[in-house]
């Protein structure tokens, strides 16, 4: 696992860092009802603290290899769609996501996304 204070100790910058061992976002505010609509995510890590029912984020494009983690601390389940043209668990159009879950999705190709959902 990168841990980020070993890997900027090590003499690489903030951003080689960042492309390294990723990115948080905290505090996102889930919205929309559909994958058009839905909070866009950026970062690698992902908290998602306020939300209305039937509310979602969006994972970003699907790469081969790619890992997004969310924890839904909004108290309302959530939707999570993957990118246009990509799928996740082997065919579906979006899964959900309970209160004070949390969700590690990993792209098994450059359209699947798989997810391991936890407390």
């Amino acid at each position: 696992m990168a841990i980020p204070s070993r890997i900027l100790a090590s003499g690489n910058s903030p951003l080689a860092t960042v492309s390294i061992a990723g990115d948080g976002a905290v505090g996102l505010v889930a919205v929309g009802t559909t994958a058009a609509t839905a909070l866009q995510l950026s970062a690698v890590y992902n908290t998602i603290t306020t939300s209305s029912a039937s509310t979602g984020v969006k994972l970003p494009p699907t790469e081969d290899g790619a890992m997004v983690g969310i924890r839904n601390d909004s108290g309302q389940t959530i939707t999570v769609y993957p990118a246009t043209s990509s799928t996740i668990n082997a065919g579906a159009s979006s899964v959900t996501l309970a209160t004070a879950k949390t969700m590690i999705l990993f792209a098994t190709s450059a359209t699947t996304w798989a997810s391991i959902t936890g407390a």
